[in-house]
């Protein structure tokens, strides 16, 4: 049997960010995934055969939203875009001919392994995917492509008027979150029978994927001591915490906006062929080479010693 084809839809305007080369070595490692970027960015050097760009303005793509939405979408700002993001299928259905699932993906990651994790026999079983346990994961999420789950977004109360208001408003992790999970407060076992009478519930799957660390999501061992090196090894991804387990993806989001933030990509990005090479980290410093890459264990001991 022929495995699920899927479809990343990805609006993006502006400028692509000096990371693009290692997104898009990720994205050429998982193959059999496509990825379709509707942007103004132009077209990176050396895109791989299975990531295409749909060349448009940010005023034309608004204005094709409007259209196909039947609203008013005029936010000044490209981050807007984020809260529309379950609308992408509907938005652009005639891409998704052929396909079995759609999703949406932030850039500020890079991917591992995609098909170990999104594995055929979960993908049968479920319409939503979402890498998060208790919300809808807007940094990467796959949808059944079907008109119920292209269009799922509009049993949403009030889904114009959000996507109107010029400011973020979290849509696709929040308002559109409640569609699937209810209660989400309630103790765990009372919230397990509610999900049994949710029938959009029943058709999805959360699960923690653990792919941002630094977040408000305990680590794998429970608490909030988190990797600080991720390794990019031939496609596989791992970190320097967690042994050999393979992770579906890396959303640096964090360092990202802080560790990052103010310094030149040249000090990010050494030496400036990495994203080239075979294997690569992504810590605090940005991108390196594996060269002195230790485990957090021997990171820990080697403070202690220093004392």
């Amino acid at each position: 049997m022929n495995p699920s084809r899927i479809r990343l839809l990805i609006p993006y305007f502006g400028r692509w960010p000096f990371w693009m080369p290692f997104f898009l070595q990720t994205c050429k490692r998982n193959a059999d995934i496509d990825w379709l970027f509707f942007s103004d960015c132009g077209t990176p050097d050396d895109l791989p055969d299975n990531v295409r760009i749909v060349p448009i303005s940010f005023a034309d793509y608004c204005q094709l939203v409007s259209e196909r939405l039947g609203i008013s979408f005029k936010p000044t700002n490209p981050y807007k875009l984020c809260d529309i993001k379950p609308a992408l299928g509907h938005i652009h259905a005639e891409h998704l001919d052929g396909f079995d699932f759609w999703g949406f993906s932030d850039i500020d990651l890079v991917y591992g392994q995609l098909r170990g994790y999104f594995s055929e026999e979960r993908l049968a079983r479920y319409d939503l995917l979402s890498t998060h346990a208790r919300r809808v994961s807007g940094h990467l999420c796959l949808l059944r492509n079907n008109e119920r789950m292209r269009q799922a977004f509009m049993r949403v109360p009030n889904w114009q008027a959000c996507f109107e208001d010029p400011e973020h408003r979290a849509f696709d992790e929040a308002a559109f979150s409640r569609l699937f999970i209810r209660r989400k407060n309630w103790p765990e076992a009372l919230r397990r029978v509610a999900d049994r009478f949710n029938p959009w519930r029943r058709t999805s799957e959360f699960n923690e994927a653990f792919s941002t660390p630094h977040a408000r999501v305990p680590w794998l061992s429970g608490g909030f001591d988190f990797p600080d090196c991720w390794i990019w090894n031939d496609g596989r991804l791992t970190n320097n915490q967690d042994g050999a387990r393979d992770f579906p993806y890396f959303h640096f989001i964090t360092w990202k906006n802080a560790k990052w933030s103010g310094r030149s990509p040249d000090l990010l990005m050494q030496p400036q062929d990495l994203a080239a090479r075979p294997s690569w980290c992504v810590t605090e410093q940005g991108f390196r080479t594996p060269d002195g890459v230790f485990t957090a264990t021997e990171r820990r001991a080697g403070t202690d010693d220093s004392r």
